[in-house]
């Protein structure tokens, strides 16, 4: 054991904490500890592993701080930890690693403090990824010593002032910083403004709340006394607030929220029909052009007076997408509710519904074998997230191939949590019908009671529509009856015909895939597979390599992206 040189026992079950005599493989190239549900904290031995090259700890339960001793491991070229519950500071000894080149991935967990200035010496990194922390401060100048550096995320901190002057960050899409607060500069952020100009606003930023506590308090008291009703007490989760529009009520991240409400407005000529890419049962969709350029979609609630299902869903929507980060789940910026006008603001997804492609046959025809894969594979990663790695479960109830909407490079997004609902440990979690026909559990129509495995259904039709392009009907109560080497029979002329028949190794591939999604049809719940299981089946090393070779050319990220 002391020889060994490598460890990967990634995508399995497996339980526990990573063991401090790990330090005794001295001779340790790589581990791949990825994908399991290991916990407890990474030891400090793992500092004595000073030949090793690569280290994946991603997609687990670890807790607790990053410790400095890693920065000992200087042959790191790879060093992967997202997806954990990791806590503390990023230590500044990270900088130390002056070989790590392929990928510094922290993401995806809830690191505080500031981005340590001696990542700059890290002239060697490609991709730094960094989002979906509680990271606060300024992004350290030095880090335009990150020569080689070509993607940058730092996305869903608290980060504030100028990005540094360095191309990876200046050239950066919107998405790789939005969810913070002030950040400036590069091509798709607001210009940064003069230092006198900062200055003045920091001088205001302090005599403003104190003016305004003075007269919030005078007009509590005044308000006190004159109306002397108990004020409600407001929702903690709430995330609404209000504007210089009286009732109005507006929050879009990195904007101010009249000026972005009058944009909006403004971009759609009153919400014309011209822009409108969509209609729903509770409002439309419409495609916005803002003033800095970035193109958004607005989700236009019909306002019905006392709609309380409209309302709801608007809530609905805004509750389970500011609690829920991943990348195959559709990204909100900011909402608006007021009783004339209430809109949700989301990022635009290029190419629109999987339902609308798989219905051109021109469209359809470039959604080869391992596409359609990988579609199905970004749907389970999502619903796995959110069924089993979220703080409370959330469940959908309306996953359907309209629900589903493809990027350019045509990874899968979730969308439209109108009827979502966080699952209550502590409740029955009865609810009303909701849901598309032809997706929906069987049970629901003699239960009302919501569970995770109403998704795993509606997920298994999804993925049999995919393979077939189009909605398996009355196919559905059929294959679930079928024996192993009757579904490989009728499997064959099940699949879509419109582009050519799966190669041999695309054959196992769709086949497995198949298999996977009856499963998760099956007539009673707990029949079903968790999409865990199912995300972690579809994410096995060899059906991902296969995966990753086949799509390199459309998406070269895939891999770090998972």
């Amino acid at each position: 054991m002391a020889q060994l040189k490598e460890i990967n026992i990634s995508t399995n079950y497996l339980t526990g904490e990573v063991p401090g005599g790990i330090g005794e493989l001295s001779f340790l190239l790589k581990m791949d500890l990825s994908n399991n549900q290991i916990s407890g904290g990474i030891p400090f031995e793992i500092g004595r592993l000073t030949k090793l090259q690569e280290l994946d700890l991603s997609s687990n339960n670890i807790q607790g701080p990053i410790p400095e001793e890693l920065g000992n491991c200087d042959e790191l070229i790879l060093l992967k930890m997202s997806n954990n519950s990791l806590s503390g500071t990023i230590p500044f000894q990270i900088g130390n690693l002056a070989q790590l080149q392929i990928l510094l991935d922290l993401s995806n967990n809830m690191l505080l403090g500031s981005i340590p200035s001696q990542l700059g010496k890290l002239n060697r990194l490609e991709r730094l990824r960094l989002s979906h922390n509680k990271l606060v401060g300024t992004i350290p100048s030095s880090l335009v010593g990150m020569s080689s550096l070509t993607s940058v995320d730092l996305s869903f901190n608290n980060l504030t002032g100028p990005l540094p002057n360095n191309p990876a960050f200046l050239n950066a899409s919107t998405e790789s910083f939005i969810g913070n607060l002030n950040l400036c500069g590069g091509h798709a952020l607001q210009l940064c403004k003069p230092p006198s100009e900062v200055k003045s606003q920091k001088m205001m930023s302090i005599i403003i709340p104190v003016v305004a506590v003075l007269i919030l308090i005078f007009l509590v008291i005044g308000i006190y006394k004159v109306w002397p009703k108990a004020m409600q007490r407001q929702d903690k989760r709430s995330i609404l607030a209000e504007t210089n529009h009286g009732k109005d009520l507006f929050s879009i991240w990195n904007y101010d929220g009249k000026l972005a409400y009058e944009d909006i407005v403004s971009a759609t000529d009153n919400f014309s029909d011209e822009y409108v890419i969509g209609r729903g049962a509770h409002g439309s969709v419409y495609r916005v052009e803002l003033p800095t350029g970035q193109i958004v979609a607005v989700k236009k609630f019909n306002q019905t007076g006392s709609d309380m299902l409209t309302d709801l869903g608007f809530r609905n929507e805004i509750k389970a997408l500011t609690e829920v980060r991943h990348r195959n789940i559709v990204k909100l910026y900011g909402f608006c509710k007021h009783p004339q006008c209430s809109f949700l603001v989301y990022e635009y997804i290029e190419r629109g519904s999987l339902a609308s492609i798989l219905s051109s046959n021109e469209a359809s025809e470039r959604l080869d074998w391992p596409k359609r894969v990988n579609i199905i594979t970004g749907v389970a990663d999502a619903l796995s997230y959110m069924h089993h790695d979220h703080s409370v479960p959330v469940i959908h109830r309306d996953i359907s191939s309209k629900n589903i909407l493809l990027y350019p490079d045509f990874d899968a997004c979730i969308s439209d949590f109108g009827t979502a609902k966080l699952l209550n440990p502590d409740s029955s979690n009865w609810t009303g019908l909701a849901g598309t026909h032809g997706y929906m559990a069987p049970e629901l129509a003699y239960t009302m009671r919501v569970t995770e495995k109403c998704d795993v259904y509606s997920f298994g039709v999804v993925a049999l529509e995919i393979l077939m392009g189009r909605h398996p009907g009355e196919l559905l109560s059929s294959l679930v009856i079928l024996t192993r080497q009757e579904l490989d029979v009728k499997l064959r002329d099940m699949l879509d015909q419109r582009i050519p028949a799966p190669g041999d190794q695309e054959a196992e591939m769709v086949a497995a895939v198949a298999k996977l999604a009856v499963m998760c049809i099956g007539m009673k719940p707990e029949s079903r597979p968790t999409m865990r299981s199912v995300s972690l089946h579809l994410s096995s090393p060899s059906r991902k390599h296969y995966l990753f070779k086949a799509l390199q050319d459309n998406h070269s990220n895939r891999y770090d992206a998972s």
